[in-house]
C-alpha cells in the first residue's frame, strides 16, 4: 500500500493478480551428432537451415551420412537444430603472415581453400585490412576486417576484433611489429590441416565420444533445450540403450535407425537390447530410404530414416500439435523416391505389433511413415507409453511445467501458494484443452491439477516440499480403423 496516507484524496496501488503465465516449450528442436569435414569440435552450433550447415560444417560429404540427414530434416519440415561434430585426429591448419599467427576456425583440410591477405593503409602505416580470400575464385573476398592495428592498447587490435567473430579464423595472435606490411599467405602454409580418421557409428571411438557428449559438462549437456536426438546410422544395441537413458534424463526423444541390411525377416531380432527400461523415449524405424544423392549426379542411394522422420515430427508438431501422431498419409517423406525394402500389408502386420515403425510406399500418397509406437510399444508389454504421441506429449508437459514453475522455489509453502499453482497450471492445461490436446469434452474429463493439503502434508511442509499432481487424458492414435458394413435385407414376406 502507499507509504503514507497524509492528506485526504484518492490513492491508487497495483495489486498482483498472482497469474504467472506458463509457456509451452518448443517440441521439435533436433540434435544431430556425427562426423563432418569441417566445424567446431568443442561446441554445438544452432542452425535454422541447411545453408547454415553448409557454411559451418562443409555441406554434404560422401564419407558421412550426417550432412544428408540434416538436409532431410530441413526438407521435411524441420526448422531448428543443433549439430555436434565428432572428429578423431583432425589437425587445424595454420599460417604465419606479417607478425600474425593465424589458426583456422576448425580442424580439417577445408582451410586449404582459403588464404589471408593483409593490405596496409597508405595514409596510416600502422593500420591495415585483413581479407580472407579464395584464390581459386580470383581472390574472391569471403570475409574482411578493416582498420586493424597491431597495438594491443588500440580498440581495433587485430586479435580482439577477429577472434570469436571470424567464421574462418580462430586464436589469432600478434607479435610486436607495429607495421604489418602487405602480404598474402595460404591457410595451411604453416601447419597443414588434416581431416583425421573418418569415424562413424560402427566405430568404438565414435560411440565412446558420443556418450561422453551427454555426461555432466559434455557438449550436449551444455545445450539448454533439445527434444529430438538423431545419430544417423547408429545401430549398436548397447550404445542405443545408453543413449535412451541420456534421452530420458533430458526429456528428449531418440529416433533409432534400423540396420541398412535389415529385412522383414531379421528386423525384429535386431531390436534385442533396444527395448529396455528407458525405451519409451525412443522409436525405431525400418527400412532405409532411397533418395537421390546430389554428389553422385542424382543417383539413388540408401539413407537412414532418422533425418526424414525428425523433419516429419517437426512438421506435424507445427501443423497439428505434439499430440498428433507423426504418421499417416499426411506424413509423407519429402525427397524420398522409394524404400530399400518394399513391404506388403501382411509383412507390415508382422512388424507393427513388435513396435517396428514401418515406412511404406502407397499409390497417390508416396512414401509415408506408417507407424507411431515407442520402443515400449510391443503388444506383449502392455506399456502405458505404447504410443509415440502420448509419450512426446508427456515430455512436453514435463518440460513446460518444470520451466514454468521455477518461481515457486522458496515461496511460503501454504494455501495461498497452492492456490496460485493451481491457477497457473490450470490455465496452461486449459489452453491445451481448447487446442484439442486431450480426450474429453469438458476440462474435468480432460485434465486435473491438484495441489493442496492432501498432496502436501505437514511433514512435507516441514521438509520444504510442495507436491503438485497433474493428470491428463491423452489422445491415442486411431491405429486400427474398423468399418462394419451390414447389408439391408429388405422386406421379407412372412
Amino acid at each position: 500500500m502507499p507509504t503514507a496516507l497524509l492528506q485526504p484524496g484518492v490513492y491508487i496501488e497495483e495489486v498482483s493478480s498472482g497469474v504467472r503465465s506458463i509457456a509451452g516449450v518448443a517440441t521439435s528442436i533436433a540434435l544431430f551428432v556425427g562426423w563432418a569435414p569441417r566445424g567446431p569440435t568443442t561446441k554445438a552450433l544452432r542452425l535454422t537451415s541447411f545453408p547454415d550447415y553448409e557454411r559451418a560444417y562443409g555441406g554434404l560429404d560422401l564419407r558421412s551420412v550426417l550432412g544428408y540427414s540434416v538436409r532431410h530434416f530441413y526438407d521435411n519440415g524441420g526448422s531448428d537444430a543443433y549439430v555436434i561434430r565428432l572428429a578423431s585426429g583432425a589437425i587445424t591448419a595454420t599460417c604465419d603472415i606479417g607478425d600474425l599467427h593465424i589458426e583456422a576456425s576448425s580442424p580439417g583440410v577445408w582451410a586449404h581453400d582459403f588464404s589471408i591477405r593483409l593490405t596496409q593503409r597508405p595514409d596510416a602505416t600502422d593500420r591495415f585490412r585483413l581479407d580472407v580470400i579464395v584464390p581459386a575464385s580470383n581472390d574472391a573476398v569471403v570475409e574482411t576486417f578493416a582498420d586493424l592495428s597491431m597495438d594491443s592498447s588500440d580498440p581495433r587490435f587485430a586479435p580482439t576484433v577477429i577472434n570469436e567473430r571470424s567464421a574462418f579464423m580462430d586464436k589469432l595472435s600478434a607479435g610486436t611489429t607495429t607495421t604489418p606490411g602487405n602480404a598474402t599467405a595460404a591457410l595451411g602454409s604453416g601447419t597443414p590441416g588434416d581431416d583425421g580418421t573418418v569415424i562413424d557409428p560402427t566405430d568404438n571411438g565414435f560411440r565412446t565420444a558420443l556418450l561422453a557428449l551427454f555426461d555432466p559438462g559434455g557438449i550436449a549437456d551444455q545445450i539448454d533445450l533439445f527434444n529430438i536426438i538423431c545419430v544417423p546410422g547408429l545401430i549398436d544395441a548397447s550404445t542405443i540403450e545408453s543413449m535412451q537413458k541420456r534421452a530420458r534424463d533430458r526429456r528428449a526423444f531418440l529416433i533409432v535407425d534400423s540396420d541398412e541390411n535389415d529385412t522383414v525377416g531379421t528386423v525384429v531380432a535386431s531390436l534385442a537390447g533396444k527395448t529396455k527400461v528407458d525405451a519409451p523415449n525412443s522409436a525405431f524405424y525400418f527400412p532405409w530410404v532411397k533418395a537421390p544423392d546430389p554428389l553422385r549426379q542424382g543417383a539413388l542411394r540408401n539413407f537412414p530414416p532418422c533425418g526424414f522422420v525428425a523433419g516429419i515430427y517437426a512438421r506435424t508438431d507445427a501443423s497439428r500439435g505434439v499430440w498428433k501422431a507423426p504418421a499417416g498419409t499426411e506424413a509423407s517423406l519429402t525427397g524420398a523416391t522409394g524404400l530399400k525394402t518394399t513391404m506388403s500389408d501382411a509383412e507390415n502386420g508382422q512388424l507393427n505389433p513388435h513396435a517396428v515403425n514401418c515406412l511404406r510406399t502407397f499409390p497417390v500418397f508416396g512414401t509415408v511413415a506408417w507407424g507411431a509406437r515407442t520402443l515400449h510399444g510391443d503388444n506383449d508389454r502392455g506399456s502405458e507409453w505404447k504410443y509415440l504421441p502420448v509419450r512426446r506429449m508427456a515430455l512436453f508437459l514435463e518440460e513446460s511445467l518444470y520451466r514454468g514453475t521455477q518461481w515457486v522455489v522458496f515461496e511460503p509453502n501454504d494455501e495461498p501458494l497452492w492456490a496460485q499453482i493451481r491457477l497457473n497450471i490450470g490455465a496452461f492445461m486449459q489452453g491445451l484443452f481448447r487446442q484439442g490436446a486431450f480426450q474429453g469434452t469438458t476440462p474435468r474429463q480432460a485434465y486435473f491439477v491438484k495441489c493442496d493439503s492432501e498432496t502436501t502434508t505437514q511433514a512435507d511442509i516441514n521438509l520444504g516440499i510442495v507436491n503438485i499432481l497433474v493428470g491428463f487424458a491423452p489422445l491415442k492414435p486411431a491405429e486400427f480403423v474398423v468399418i462394419k458394413i451390414q447389408q439391408i435385407a429388405g422386406d421379407i414376406p412372412t
